[in-house]
């Protein structure tokens, strides 16, 4: 049976949204280590990373809810393209906290990119209906 759902890369945005939480998680991690950083600001990414591995989870398990969780993921993905935008606040002295500018440059690129392909999915899912 095809599924008529959009799709990126092969993958519903469910998985799509499990896969970014899980890259959220890992990046707010290994910058933390790398950076060597004390600071639980270091770890946003991952904190924001995960409610989107459960909600995507949880569309994943309970179909029926698919509507109310794509919805809450994407709010939580335009979080993290607003956060990101924190970015311009370091200009003109942009990567003089390398790690933190290079984490918030991050989180604008792809929580902007993430809440683009949500958007083009609610679109896709109201005009297939």
């Amino acid at each position: 049976m095809l599924k008529n759902e959009f799709t990126v890369f092969g993958y519903e945005m469910e998985k799509v949204t499990v896969a970014f939480g899980f890259f959220l998680v890992f990046w707010g991690v290994a910058v933390s280590m790398i950076a060597q950083s004390d600071s639980i600001t270091s770890y946003i990414p991952s904190i924001l990373g995960l409610p989107l591995i459960l909600f995507g989870y949880l569309t994943l398990k309970i179909p029926s809810r698919k509507k109310l969780f794509m919805h809450l993921v994407v709010l939580f993905g335009l979080i993290i393209f607003l956060g990101g935008l924190d970015v311009i606040r370091s200009y003109p002295g942009i990567f003089s906290n390398f790690w933190a500018d290079l984490s918030k440059l991050m989180l604008a690129v792809t929580g902007f990119i993430y809440t683009y392909l949500n958007i083009k999915s609610f679109i896709y899912a109201r005009k297939a209906n």
